[in-house]
């Protein structure tokens, strides 16, 4: 795309050179049509002014004439464009241009059509998220409504009290943790810098998040292997905080029933990695281009435990941290990584 816009510039300043050529080359012609004409005595001359007069009039009317024909041609694509841009404003995704088998049209083309295709997916992302999200918003708040009414009986017994009070409190923490997801992703989005940066345990911190989700991975009767020596790290520690609960209760969640998630730290090509592992089915390679998107959730039978904005909200913080984040995934384990930029890894030292 880059290399492709300096060229239509050429085009654009080839197609004024030719309106130039065009209007010199009929003021040429029709001076010498006007000296035939003169010499055979077929006119005759009383003013000087008169003929030129007359011979700048009919060339820059032919020209004009001529320039418009030739000029349908190599304002084709730029008309195509136009329309193309045109059509995306109005919310057409569906748009796409076709400006021939030049080089140079072919990559603006393939430029333009990847953006229209980016937006559509984005736009049906969009789209998906609102009414996946307006689902999952209203189910709790009916849940909440509907148990609330039910404790309004006087008669109800205590057990069922204590149970319907637990939904609630549950539902509302669902609503709660919906709301912060989508409030962290609009902050990260906003922030360009990385902020509030300290050196602090990153072994502990890490230990920490396994602990505040045991209850998930018990509930599934896992196995967290979180072996590891004592490191120390300078980075934002709220928000990698937030990217490794987010990674882990990823692994809890797509992990299978029994099954086991491994936390590591270790170095990789001269680089300190985190990896968070976990037995589980494999995801498609198709998937794993996507799964750092917004709202895209890779297998929609777990979507009722999120709205697909975690790896999302992985892949901005790992950005401000200047660091990579990549899936590995085969039939037995997936594995996300956080590999930190740098030689030796400037974040990262041990203790």
């Amino acid at each position: 795309m880059k290399n492709t816009l300096p060229r239509f510039g050429l085009i654009t300043l080839a197609f004024s050179a030719l309106v130039f050529i065009i209007q010199s080359v009929t003021l040429i012609i029709t001076g010498l049509l006007f000296m035939a004409l003169y010499h055979f005595g077929f006119i005759a001359v009383h003013n000087i002014w008169t003929p030129l007069i007359v011979m700048a009039l009919f060339s820059l009317i032919l020209g004009t004439i001529i320039s418009l024909f030739f000029s349908k041609r190599p304002l084709r694509p730029i008309n195509a464009i136009i329309d193309g841009l045109n059509k995306l404003a109005k919310g057409d995704y569906e748009a796409r241009i076709d400006l021939g088998k030049l080089h140079s049209a072919k990559e603006l083309t393939n430029s333009f059509n990847t953006l229209a295709t980016e937006l559509q997916n984005t736009e049906m992302l969009r789209s998906d998220f609102v009414n996946n999200f307006s689902h999952e918003f209203k189910t709790p708040i009916v849940s909440i409504s509907g148990f609330a009414n039910l404790l309004q009986k006087v008669d109800l017994p205590d057990d069922q009290r204590r149970e319907y009070l637990q939904i609630i409190a549950e539902e509302a923490n669902r609503l709660a943790d919906m709301a912060t997801s989508v409030m962290n992703l609009t902050k990260i989005e906003n922030q360009s810098i990385l902020t509030d940066v300290k050196t602090y345990n990153l072994s502990e911190q890490l230990r920490t998040c396994i602990l505040l989700l045991e209850k998930r991975w018990s509930a599934k009767q896992l196995v967290f292997e979180a072996d590891f020596a004592e490191q120390q790290i300078t980075a934002n520690e709220e928000l990698l905080k937030q990217m490794w609960i987010n990674l882990i209760d990823n692994a809890i969640k797509f992990a299978d029933p029994g099954g086991t998630v491994k936390v590591s730290i270790e170095q990789q090509d001269s680089r300190c990695a985190v990896s968070i592992c976990n037995t589980g089915p494999r995801i498609p390679e198709e998937e794993q281009k996507r799964i750092f998107q917004k709202f895209y959730q890779s297998d929609v039978s777990h979507s009722g435990e999120g709205i697909g904005l975690g790896l999302s909200i992985v892949k901005k913080i790992a950005n401000l941290h200047n660091a990579n984040i990549s899936v590995d995934s085969n039939d037995q384990s997936t594995t996300f990584t956080v590999k930190f930029q740098g030689g030796d890894c400037p974040y990262l030292e041990k203790r």
